[in-house]
């Protein structure tokens, strides 16, 4: 039996969050499988999470409360209600707060609190290489940069030169915050020597700052204004939650931050980067590398992978071959097609202003305006400065979509017609689109509302296009 099942076997979990995306239910029945004893909590109703609990129901020792969290499943359950044992420890969704009621009753009964990112590390098998990203932007596509350099540099066998993967050959995963797939699973997969590529939010880094731990290789990429409601505009407590990810390093391990990130920590965290710390800029990347993926930005991205990758020393020949044949990532500037010589692309995942500035950057560069930008939905409350000024520069017609957040551009264009569905804003800037333009769908808000989320949001984008 591996140290990880020993871990699990027997234990008596309460799992905070269940969710839609599909994280939640890896993670409830990969516990279930290991023997362990699970209570699953959610402030979601059995009829809304109808789909991800049919794919649970075959567990018997999994017990559903939903529609609300009880205090009994964060503190010893009494008898003769109850068994008497307290949870061995909680499991927490990435999201709930840190000061949440019921986990303050957990730590009032001295109940260790786990995220499944942290716990991974904390338990993977030793000889694993595991690199963490993390950033406001661009950490999606950072990650997916250095897991398509790894798995490049496997496909040339060191011990022969030759091309090919075989059964014994090392293998890359990805883990973290990526859509549907859960982190403990990959327990049943990785093996000493594999690579382990971790995309994390400032929420799962918690679970890091819980355990006093951080990435033996950590990337950064950028820190700007975002998730100010639940930080409640405290940009201090936004980065040191991302500060989790090299705070406890130990000597020997790498830290790659993106240009602008040096200066964000000594304004929000009060403190320099450690003084070993990579420092990656766009113009890092040699300028004779071409890639697919259009705008600065993404090339700044392109700087923090090459960083990651040569800290663990992977020969520049494959990292170039992975760069230049990196096609993106769906939901980020993917480009869906062309139409009556107009490109569409959708670029869901902008939920932030500084994302579509810099995605009107990247397909204007020229200041042409020629780009007929979809925007609007749900407010975060973040200044709109820049992205009043990019959209101005490089906008030859904007479509609203209804949302908190549209209101409050609208309030400066009163004349301009706000769209109730996507549908209607798809078909407007057909309308609005000549040969040689593009239309661009990066909302720069949240798609709370009129979407189940931004994947749904996209989704429903591609969806129309393919149907002009």
């Amino acid at each position: 039996m591996k140290d990880w099942q020993k871990f699990f076997k027997g234990k008596k979990i309460t799992q905070m969050g269940l969710g839609l995306l599909g994280r939640g239910v890896g993670d409830a029945a990969f516990l279930a499988e290991c023997g362990a004893e699970v209570v699953v909590t959610d402030l979601k109703t059995e009829k809304e999470l109808a789909p991800s609990l049919a794919k649970l129901n075959q567990f018997t020792n999994i017990t559903f409360h939903l529609g609300g969290h009880r205090l009994e499943d964060f503190r010893n359950r009494p008898k003769p209600s109850g068994d008497g044992r307290r949870p061995d420890f909680i499991l927490k969704a990435a999201g709930v707060p840190l000061d949440s009621l019921f986990i303050t009753e957990a730590r009032k009964n001295k109940i260790p609190i786990e995220m499944d990112a942290s716990l991974f590390v904390k338990l993977a098998p030793k000889g694993v290489t595991i690199i963490g990203v993390t950033g406001t932007r661009g950490k999606t596509t950072t990650t997916m940069m250095i897991y398509e350099i790894v798995k490049k540099f496997l496909e040339v066998r060191p011990q022969d030169g030759k091309r090919g993967l075989t059964s014994k050959t090392p293998r890359v995963f990805l883990a973290g915050n990526i859509k549907d797939t859960a982190t403990l699973p990959l327990f049943k997969k990785v093996k000493p020597g594999d690579y382990v590529v971790m995309e994390l939010d400032s929420w799962q880094l918690q679970g890091f700052g819980e355990a006093k731990m951080s990435l033996p290789v950590a990337v950064f990429t950028t820190f700007y204004p975002d998730h100010m409601n639940y930080y409640k505009n405290d940009m201090r407590a936004y980065f040191a939650d991302k500060a989790n990810i090299f705070k406890y390093q130990k000597v020997g391990d790498a830290l790659v931050a993106g240009e602008g990130i040096p200066e964000a920590a000594r304004r929000f965290w009060g403190a320099p980067l450690p003084k070993t710390a990579l420092i990656a800029r766009a113009a890092d990347l040699p300028a004779d590398w071409r890639l697919k993926v259009p705008g600065e930005h993404n090339r700044a991205n392109a700087a923090c992978a090459l960083a990651a990758a040569r800290a663990i020393k992977i020969p520049e020949a494959a990292i170039r071959e992975a760069l230049e044949n990196f096609a993106g990532v769906q939901g980020r500037l993917e480009l869906v097609g062309k139409v009556n010589g107009v490109q569409y692309y959708n670029d869901t995942t902008a939920t932030t202003p500084e994302a579509t500035v810099a995605a009107l950057s990247a397909l204007d560069p020229l200041g042409k305006q020629n780009v007929v930008l979809i925007i609007g939905g749900a407010d975060k409350r973040l200044d709109m400065g820049a992205l009043r000024e990019a959209v101005h520069a490089h906008a030859k017609e904007v479509l609203l979509i209804a949302g908190t957040g549209t209101d409050r551009l609208r309030a400066e264009a009163s004349d301009k017609q706000v769209y109730d569905s996507l549908p209607e804003a798809v078909a407007a800037a057909k309308a609005a689109a000549t040969a040689g333009d593009t239309v661009l769908f990066s909302p720069a808000f949240a798609s709370f509302g009129m979407f189940d989320n931004e994947y749904d949001r996209g989704e429903q984008f591609v969806k129309l296009v393919k149907s002009l």
